[in-house]
């Protein structure tokens, strides 16, 4: 393999391998042609072939790439997903790390792995009420894989809807109480698939009202009626937890700096009114779309797949099972949400990652880049840049450090 030529303004876009169901890619057909068209830090773009990939070799043909395997021409390759050989002399960059100066994220999928996160979890949630006696409009809704665009995966999702609105919900999960947390990119994106559905908002503090006893309700104090909506709540940090001191309300700045001095309130004043199924039976399911192993939900263990998405966790024995019966809580941790949404989610990365291309390219030293493109280049020639050159040194430090360290370094 020839060495690769930094900065000599050729592009390879790498076959995806390391996931059988990734089929994003970092640029579309049309991204290839308008950077081949401008000449602007780029001359060539060679693509390796892949049967998978959303957009087929033949398109990038059409537009003037090369389509081969060889790769060792690019000074740049770009990929979605981690590659499973990297140079010695490799410069590394990070997608998450190119951020701007308001301190976001320039290229991410979370809206899209929001919108599929919440299409796959109501699939799942129809089996799992089917399981326990309950016939539900969710059961006809499939993943969010099986539809050939966001757009048909949103229609599924009012034909949902429409079925809720006119026929009902059974009055055994009402009411249906969905809770978003935070308000980033993922809960947008999520929101904006619950939003399909008859809906209503409330504040966390209402949440109690919900289940309050009135005219046409039973012993268990929930609606002896059908309903026809779903309910939706939306959750910050300061719903979370509240000051030790109770003359001291939550400052959002303090707590991160001092969370030692607040206290977990989610149990008590979130929880018990969030998807309950019956009197005494815990929430029905948690849809993780950071599917952050062992973080913020403690007992998620593991990622799920794509075609084997769910897995249920009993608190009481603490024990996980593989189908969707029996007692304990439903759960999806999927870490490649957005390629179920392959298309829309490429062609958003890549209207943002086009804009980088062509100084990428063409740059033969770090020093030279913009800064946001600097920031994000973990290594040069084989070597850490020096904002991660703290990162051997972690990686050797006690496990639970290594988070914490690797987010002051890069804030």
């Amino acid at each position: 393999m020839k060495k690769k030529k930094l900065g000599n303004r050729v592009v390879g876009i790498l076959a995806e391998s390391v996931n059988k169901w990734e089929r994003r890619t970092p640029l579309t057909p049309s991204h290839c042609s308008r950077l081949l068209q401008d000449r602007t830090g780029v001359s060539r773009i060679v693509v390796q072939p892949s049967a998978k990939r959303i957009y087929h070799d033949a398109l990038y043909a059409d537009v003037g790439c090369e389509i081969s395997d060889d790769l060792s021409d690019c000074g740049l390759i770009l990929c979605i997903k981690q590659p499973k050989i990297l140079s010695e002399r490799v410069t590394l960059y990070d997608y998450e790390l190119i951020v701007g100066d308001h301190g976001k994220r320039l290229l991410a999928f979370g809206k899209f792995a929001g919108r599929a996160g919440l299409v796959d979890f109501l699939h799942g949630l129809g089996q799992r009420y089917l399981s326990q006696g309950y016939s539900t409009p969710f059961l006809s809704l499939g993943s969010s894989y099986m539809y050939s665009s966001l757009a048909a995966a949103k229609a599924a999702v009012i034909s949902v809807g429409e079925e809720i609105s006119s026929q009902g919900l059974p009055s055994g999960i009402c009411p249906l109480v969905f809770v978003f947390t935070g308000t980033g990119n993922v809960s947008l994106g999520a929101q904006e698939i619950f939003k399909l559905l008859p809906h209503t908002f409330v504040e966390p503090s209402n949440l109690p009202e919900l289940f309050v006893k009135d005219k046409g309700m039973g012993q268990t104090g929930k609606s002896t009626k059908r309903v026809h909506q779903v309910y939706g709540c939306i959750i910050t940090s300061q719903d979370m937890v509240e000051h030790q001191d109770p003359s001291k309300s939550f400052d959002k700045a303090d707590y991160y700096a001092h969370p030692e001095h607040y206290n977990p309130v989610f149990h008590d004043k979130i929880a018990p009114y969030t998807s309950v199924l019956e009197k005494g039976c815990p929430l029905v399911g948690i849809c993780d779309i950071t599917c952050d192993i062992g973080g913020s939900v403690e007992f998620v263990n593991r990622a799920t797949s794509i075609d084997s998405p769910f897995f249920r966790f009993n608190p009481i024995k603490k024990s996980y099972y593989n189908d969707m019966d029996g007692d304990g809580v439903l759960r999806m941790a999927i870490d490649i949400l957005p390629t179920e949404f392959a298309k829309e989610a490429s062609q958003h990365f890549g209207d943002i990652l086009s804009e980088f291309v062509g100084s990428l390219a063409s740059m033969t030293e770090v020093a030279d880049l913009p800064g946001h493109l600097k920031r994000a280049c973990i290594s040069h020639r084989g070597e850490l840049t020096p904002l991660y050159e703290h990162i051997p040194r972690i990686m050797k430090s006690d496990p639970e450090d290594v988070q914490d360290n690797i987010a002051n370094s890069v804030s």
